[in-house]
């Protein structure tokens, strides 16, 4: 008997230690990202969120975690993604003039505006990458993100 009643407490300890465990990996964030300087209000800003590495630069859209656009405003815009675990996080912004979701080109540089987390600048010995551009979200957070045109 004595030994059954100890396995249940056991067994119930390690329920209740697994419960907490699942709330705990359930926590989000939210990560509003704010971006000024934009030199129109002409199209949307398309904004893409990373949480791996090798997954920046990525020209073509198509390894980002999560991505939306935001709307213009007196050369501003924002957008909030919600539901966001703690993690490493960078963020990568298009000022998409034409509305196309890609980024266009003119002989070889962009001529729309790009931004990324953490960068004010953006050149061939300053060129982005998941560790340069990562932040930390362990909690609700707003990150600003310089457009830069070339």
């Amino acid at each position: 008997m004595k030994r059954t009643a100890q396995t249940f407490v056991l067994f119930f300890t390690a329920f209740l230690l697994s419960s907490f465990t699942t709330q705990n990996d359930k926590t989000t964030y939210s990560l509003t990202i704010e971006v000024i300087g934009l030199r129109n209000s002409k199209g949307v800003v398309q904004y893409a969120l990373y949480h791996k590495d090798g997954t920046i630069p990525d020209e073509h859209y198509k390894r980002y975690y999560k991505i939306s656009t935001g709307t213009i405003s007196n050369g501003t815009s924002s957008f909030t993604f919600t539901d966001i675990p703690a993690g490493k996080y960078a963020v990568n912004i298009l000022h998409d003039e034409n509305m196309n979701g890609k980024i266009d080109r003119g002989f070889i540089l962009p001529i729309e505006g790009l931004g990324f987390s953490n960068f004010q600048t953006i050149g061939l010995s300053n060129r982005p990458n998941f560790s340069k551009a990562s932040f930390e979200v362990n909690g609700n957070k707003t990150v600003s993100v310089k457009v830069i045109y070339m």
